[in-house]
């Protein structure tokens, strides 16, 4: 998983020499901020490798205390009006330095958050939250490893239109249920090709692209890596395909669930445990032809995981629209269990010996990929410290299945679980947990004050 050697991926040297030639004339340098937006500048490439590769850039606090609008949001303690709204330290991780084929001449960095004062990560930040719970697997002496399966539905007019329009009665690339369809797959090649294409030239290296569950619902899987890595892929893979689907005059959305009469849109994450020189899957239990045969570690994992689910729900579904994707007989999962390869189950055991892994069901393609995998993380090493086990394997059904614990109904249910959560404060620390908390809230009272299209459809003439 050397990224040095991955298709893209560019080093300081051969970024100048591409500088040199006219090649590359833009450097972007971008953070994820507490949606998984990629926030930042634009950087003319010779002014980068004079100042910015070495000495960092500045960028101003409120990026993190923002709603979706990028309005500030009073009622946080980590940057206010109160504190003037100051600036933070970008730092560009040069491991993340790439072409951005999709864009002209331009490579992009991804950059950690740094305090001024201290020099140390933003502790609030969604990278250095996934940094610091990789830290704790280096001290237990294992590689993460996982893999991110992004749906989407495309939509045959561009973002200016469908906003125009109030997101009303957009028309679907597609006219029917497409699942590994290649007929109407074929439709939608000039999207998905470009997005195949430069995601492969861009450091993102692609396994292969699908009809999914939906018209003009699409599925785009790629490669396995090390954990931060894959979040930084997630979030290079929405920006491409938004720029690719804006430049065609589509449209492309990651929401949980675009419509209540169709299927929602996942991000289920594959992970396993590797030893760090990743010649050895820990979750085998030794005997690549028995698919049952699991090791201590897989189990431990897998226990810690499940019993967290609930208490961190919302790092895997952040959104007020997140849980309306947990519909019975929906391919979305309605209970915390987990089953060999039943798509039925949260959590889904796949493959055996080298390639065993779980794979949860539960994140929706609207997740901040930091937070989740921190979440995943810190639930499984804590199962690991703890050697919890996992429940009993559940077969068949588990739409059907009554006695199961539940996914939360609702955000409002989700973060009231985490605010009751002592094992988040420990893993992640108060403070952390304050801010999403916040966080979180804020998205749901602004949903309570909104006023919505089926309030009005409902209620204009007949109450």
């Amino acid at each position: 998983m050397n990224r040095s050697t991955i298709q893209g991926m560019l080093t300081i040297k051969q970024l100048g020499e591409k500088a040199g030639a006219g090649e590359i004339e833009t450097v972007i340098a971008a953070f994820p901020d507490l949606y998984g937006r990629l926030m930042g500048k634009r950087i003319a490439v010779d002014f980068f490798l004079d100042e910015v590769a070495g000495a960092g850039m500045h960028a101003c606090n409120y990026l993190f205390t923002t709603d979706m609008g990028m309005n500030p949001v009073p009622g946080y303690r980590y940057a206010s009006w109160d504190t003037g709204y100051g600036d933070f330290h970008c730092v560009p991780d040069l491991s993340t330095l790439r072409n951005a084929t999709w864009l002209d001449r331009t490579a992009l960095v991804i950059c950690d958050a740094h305090e001024l004062d201290s020099g140390t990560l933003t502790p609030i930040a969604p990278r250095s939250i996934l940094k610091n719970q990789l830290a704790a697997t280096a001290e237990v002496g294992v590689l993460p490893v996982g893999a991110s399966e992004l749906e989407y539905f495309i939509f045959n007019e561009g973002y200016e239109s469908a906003r125009s329009r109030r997101y009303q009665d957009l028309k679907h690339i597609g006219s029917y249920i497409e699942d590994y369809h290649i007929l109407q797959g074929t439709r939608e090649e000039p999207l998905n090709a470009a997005a195949r294409t430069h995601l492969a030239s861009s450091g993102v290296p692609v396994e292969f692209s699908k009809g999914e569950w939906g018209p003009g619902q699409h599925e785009l899987n790629i490669r396995y890596a090390d954990v931060l890595s894959m979040a930084d892929r997630t979030c290079l893979y929405k920006q491409c395909f938004k720029d690719i689907a804006g430049s065609m005059g589509l449209a492309v959305t990651f929401m949980a669930k675009f419509d209540e009469g169709l299927a929602g849109s996942s991000c289920h994450i594959h992970m396993s445990l590797w030893d760090p020189d990743e010649k050895k899957n820990l979750f085998s239990g030794g005997d690549d032809s028995d698919p049952a045969a699991v090791s201590d570690v897989f189990r431990w994992f897998l226990g810690g995981w499940i019993r967290h689910t609930a208490e961190l729900m919302p790092f895997y579904a952040p959104t007020v629209n997140s849980y309306k994707r947990y519909q019975s007989g929906s391919w979305a999962p309605t209970a915390i269990a987990w089953s060999r390869d039943n798509r039925t189950a949260g959590y889904r055991i796949v493959g055996s010996g080298k390639s065993l892994r779980i794979e949860t069901r539960i994140p929706g393609a609207d997740i901040n990929p930091y937070l989740a995998y921190a979440a995943a993380l810190a639930s499984g090493l804590d199962g690991i410290r703890n050697k919890i086990d996992p429940p009993g394997e559940f077969r068949g059904d588990i739409y059907s299945a009554a006695s199961l614990p539940r996914v939360p109904a609702t955000l409002r249910d989700a973060v009231d679980a985490l605010e009751r959560s002592a094992f988040a404060r420990e893993a992640f620390g108060a403070d952390v947990i304050g801010h999403y908390l916040h966080f979180f809230r804020t998205e749901q009272e602004q949903y309570n004050r909104a006023v919505t299209d089926w309030e009005r459809a409902r209620y204009f003439e007949q109450i």
